[in-house]
């Protein structure tokens, strides 16, 4: 009794409330269990995909470089890809440069960037099992990487410095542009002349340059370039040297006479002027395609004339042309991954089995169905929206039609199983074309194909207002408040969370604070004491809680009036906040996992939990545990909210969101698309209730 009177006064102290008290939990005699079991990828396919290489004489044999230092590897030409390596802990490494030894094919060369300050050259000797990080370029930028055509052991890459050279299959690296030169420096694209390795051409960020002495000296090659240009690609025919392409900001530019004078090839539209790469149809060099971020255009006339051959909306990172067969041919993109011709351009389809680079920042599992996953995407535009898996992964469908692009952010279920999603403009319903709004009752879309469903936007918000208006009452004019419909608008501001498991629906946006009591056909709402920016949201019979950055409000009447709800003042940044059967109120934020019996008279806090910086909380209602991950690490746990105990797996990924489906946990990674892992253990037995102790002086 002593102990905690002497705690009590502390919390005065500290100026914290007594209604307030803040307890927190220490476990030392719960220990954690670290669970086993592996975390695999399944899907969704595809994202970003930046460069191509193949195995000198074995065109099915292709490596593929992405935006998360993933390298992928193909033997049969792009049909099916599988993860071959990371080539770095840390996610984000763009992998733009891939050179595979002409003299040795099971040594690679790899350069990579990360942002202006960070980068570096990685080689393996053994097909890519192994990799070693060059020493001389670690933290570089590398955004060019090529290997002379006629001497396999000489090798050049481009950096934000200049051109350097190896002349000993990478082992050692010397600049031969001048070191400290204002001109020749973020160096774009490199090309060799086919059969003198002395003669290099270099793009930079405003020009293109050469030289024709191993980099003794450089000239500047600008003749008929408008100038300012970053240098994209630069090509060279290998059978007439003399003929030279060249990508740039202001177009794309031929030359026949080595770069000494270059003129501007016509027939693109300006709008597609940023060409990030062109390449030449090894059997007909007439031939050229030019990936743009509007699409592909490609010339069967030495450049005279250019067609575009894809929509406008690719976006195109490298081309890669079978030597063989010059009908195949495969384009690295933005948000679609890779795509497929085997008709020379004409048409091409996704080829994207085994390649997962998407960003989920939404992860639902069907609460009937547990094979049946949906994940929402951002960044994608025409490519993303909502994925779906009829089969726990192993084949996934989009679901895109209606969305017109949107990122996505919020997946729910309704007690009727209807799918909402909460996007950056909007809430949509996935329902059948001819489907009027959804009303209580109306069963679930069971099954049918992505190409059967629509998004169909559910965003009227018709508010009710209070007005003053005279009337006459027994002779006396009176002033009396009276309900009045306000005009209905269009809601168009990106929902970050959806409660939609009651009567009432509840959505969190940057707008405010929206319930609907008609499952989405209108709206009421909107900031609440003047402020929006809500994260979270979750419901409770008619208790609604809904977690802004710095605050937290709730309401005992289904969202028709919010309070402040009261919360520990050591709180900085909140982030999820959720409800469990028992009416119980769990929230993660920066400090930790937080947990309240009473909605917010009394907050427990569990301190040994090894986690902080909390991004996602749920709760599975098989194994009757709360599942928290944090996006700065790649553990997952999940605790018994009787025991207060936990179990934890460590994943190999950055988790931005964890669920149960069946008895095994899937996750949303940041970058790596949807995991599939381990048996969550059930719950224990009976259960154990776990001590709450008094908080330690001054925290």
């Amino acid at each position: 009794m002593n102990r905690l009177l002497f705690f009590s006064l502390k919390l005065r102290q500290l100026g914290i409330p007594v209604q307030l008290v803040f307890i927190f939990l220490c476990l030392f005699c719960f220990p954690a269990l670290h669970a086993q079991g592996a975390f695999t990828v399944v899907g969704p396919d595809g994202g970003d995909a930046r460069a191509f290489a193949s195995v000198p004489g074995q065109p099915n044999h292709l490596y593929l470089g992405t935006t998360n230092s993933w390298l992928y590897e193909s033997l049969d030409e792009g049909a099916t890809w599988r993860r071959l390596a990371k080539l770095d802990r840390g996610d984000g490494f763009v992998i733009d440069s891939i050179v595979v030894d002409s003299a040795h094919p099971s040594t690679l060369f790899v350069g990579a960037w990360k942002n202006t300050d960070d980068g570096g050259l990685w080689i393996s000797h053994d097909a890519g099992r192994t990799w070693h990080e060059t020493a001389f370029f670690k933290g570089q930028p590398i955004y060019a990487l090529t290997q002379a055509p006629s001497d396999p052991h000489m090798l050049f890459a481009g950096t934000l410095q200049g051109v350097y050279r190896s002349s000993d299959s990478g082992a050692t690296w010397t600049q031969i542009s001048p070191p400290g030169s204002h001109e020749i420096h973020e160096i774009e694209s490199l090309a060799v002349d086919p059969a003198d390795p002395g003669t290099v051409y270099a793009g930079t960020w405003h020009l293109p340059w050469k030289t024709t002495d191993g980099g003794k000296t450089w000239r500047n090659i600008k003749e008929g370039l408008i100038v300012d240009s970053d240098v994209f690609s630069i090509i060279v025919d290998p059978e007439h040297p003399h003929i030279v392409y060249l990508s740039a900001c202001s177009g794309i530019y031929k030359s026949e006479n080595a770069g000494t004078l270059f003129h501007k090839i016509q027939g693109i539209p300006t709008e597609a002027r940023r060409t990030r790469v062109l390449m030449q149809d090894p059997e007909n060099r007439q031939i050229v395609y030019a990936g743009t971020t509007e699409g592909l255009y490609k010339t069967v006339n030495g450049g005279k004339t250019f067609t575009l051959m894809t929509s406008s909306d690719v976006v195109i990172n490298d081309v890669y042309v079978d030597p063989g067969n010059s009908n195949r041919v495969l384009l690295a993109t933005d948000r679609g991954g890779v795509l497929t011709s085997n008709d020379a351009g004409v048409t091409f389809t996704p080829s994207n089995l085994g390649i997962s680079e998407r960003k989920i920042t939404a992860l639902l599992v069907d609460r009937n169905d547990p094979t049946h996953f949906y994940a929402g995407v951002v960044n994608d535009k025409q490519f993303g929206g909502v994925f779906r898996s009829v089969d726990a992964g192993a084949h996934w469908e989009q679901l895109g039609a209606g969305l017109d692009g949107r990122d996505v952010f919020a997946l729910a279920e309704t007690k009727d199983g209807a799918i909402v999603a909460g996007t950056s403009h909007g809430i949509f319903v996935l329902g059948a074309p001819a489907d009027p709004p959804a009303t209580a009752g109306d069963p679930a879309p069971a099954g049918p194909s992505a190409g059967a469903l629509i998004w169909q936007p559910r965003n009227a918000i018709a508010n009710t207002l209070f007005k003053t208006a005279t009337e006459v009452h027994r002779g006396t004019k009176v002033n009396i408040e009276k309900q009045v419909k306000a005009p209905v608008v269009q809601f168009e501001s990106l929902v970050n969370a959806l409660d939609v498991s009651g009567d009432v629906w509840v959505a969190a946006s940057h707008y405010g604070l929206l319930t609907s009591q008609d499952q989405g056909a209108t709206w009421q709402g909107g900031p609440v004491m003047g402020s929006g920016d809500y994260l979270s949201v979750t419901a409770h019979a008619n208790d609604m809680v809904a977690a802004r950055d710095d605050s937290v409000v709730i309401s005992s009447d289904a969202g028709k009036s919010w309070f402040p709800m009261g919360m520990p003042t050591v709180l900085t940044h909140i982030h999820r906040v959720v409800f469990l059967p028992d009416g119980t109120l769990w929230l993660g934020a920066r400090e930790g996992v937080f947990f309240t019996r009473n909605l917010g008279k009394t907050w427990l806090w569990i301190n040994r939990l090894p986690l902080r910086d909390i991004d996602d909380l749920s709760y599975d209602s098989d194994s009757k545990r709360v599942l928290v991950s944090s996006r700065t690490g790649d553990e997952i746990y999940a605790i018994d909210p009787k025991t207060m105990t936990w179990v934890w797996w460590p994943t190999g990924y950055q988790i931005a969101l964890i669920r149960v489906a069946g008895d095994r946990l899937v996750a949303a990674s940041l970058d790596d698309g949807v995991l599939v892992g381990p048996k969550v253990p059930p719950a224990p037995n009976p259960p154990v209730d776990a001590p709450a102790l008094p908080p330690p002086s001054g925290k």
